[in-house]
């Protein structure tokens, strides 16, 4: 039985998943930030996670 699998592929798009993840961990601590501090962290919060959806898009390619 050959054991060699090449897990190269899925390394990418697991990383991926779990950056999301964070990001939108990150996202939902918001609330617990003073009203100044949240505002001023969403924006560079959600531009992150729009860059890793689309990667993640294109991998799917």
């Amino acid at each position: 039985m050959d054991m060699n699998f090449d897990f190269q592929p899925v390394y990418p798009h697991h990383d991926l998943l779990v950056e999301i993840g964070e990001v939108e961990m990150a996202i939902d601590s918001l609330n617990y930030f003073d009203d100044a501090d949240g505002d001023a962290l969403k924006p560079d919060l959600e531009s992150r996670m729009e860059s890793l959806l689309e990667a993640l898009d294109h991998l799917a390619v």
